[in-house]
């Protein structure tokens, strides 16, 4: 994407109602005014929120806030060029019920308050395989910490990868530290039990896996 094209999209999300940019300063110094107060100031219902991490051009998010009118829906990144795709499809699907935050992952426990939320989907993330990055894996030991503390007690996990080291990796690391594991699956499109959320949606870059064959892996967990 051409720099032109990003200051425009980064001057749409400016004025895109459904898109907060907190700096990390706003976020890091004091308590986030909207930490606790998503559902009564943001979306203005009590309905459950549902986060979607790492969510890159936001097409999960805005494809199940399509499919779920009763719950809200909030995509994280930090790369707000590829968020305005789904922020600008929901503005113009008058989408009520989906926002996006532009900031870093690791933050989240600083964005809302104990219990906030009710479900977590982690879709296609970077796999960081080297062992150096494992630090930056959203499904290490700390991010987990992180998630179990913004969820409601019964609060859910869903990841979807193309990635089977990052499929592997995350169930040694729930069996070992003794996570509950609903349902693990090795490839949703051979499973008549995926759920419709798992294989009803299909993002761009999901499309180019399951042309190059790739099997596309899911697990659903809490966090003990």
């Amino acid at each position: 994407m051409g720099s032109k094209n990003k200051l425009k999209r980064f001057r749409e999300n400016e004025q895109f109602s459904n898109v907060i940019q907190p700096s990390r300063e706003e976020i890091t110094d004091s308590t986030y005014p909207l930490k606790g107060k998503w559902n009564e100031n943001f979306f203005k219902n009590e309905n459950p929120i549902v986060l979607e991490l790492g969510c890159g051009k936001g097409e999960y998010s805005v494809a199940l806030a399509q499919a779920y009118p009763e719950k809200n829906f909030i995509g994280i990144d930090i790369k707000g060029a590829r968020f305005w795709r789904g922020a600008k499809t929901a503005i113009e699907e008058d989408l009520k019920n989906v926002g996006f935050i532009r900031t870093q992952i690791e933050l989240i426990d600083k964005l809302f308050a104990e219990g906030e939320v009710d479900e977590i989907w982690i879709t296609f993330p970077d796999p960081q395989i080297k062992y150096k990055r494992t630090k930056h894996r959203l499904t290490n030991s700390e991010f987990l910490q992180k998630y179990k503390l913004i969820l409601k007690a019964d609060g859910m996990v869903n990841l979807k990868t193309d990635s089977e080291f990052m499929h592997g990796y995350t169930l040694g690391l729930l069996h070992g530290e003794g996570h509950e594991i609903i349902q693990a699956n090795h490839d949703v499109y051979k499973n008549e039990y995926s759920p419709k959320e798992v294989v009803g949606i299909q993002t761009f870059y999901e499309k180019q896996y399951l042309e190059q064959g790739k099997p596309i892996t899911y697990i659903q967990f809490k966090i003990k």
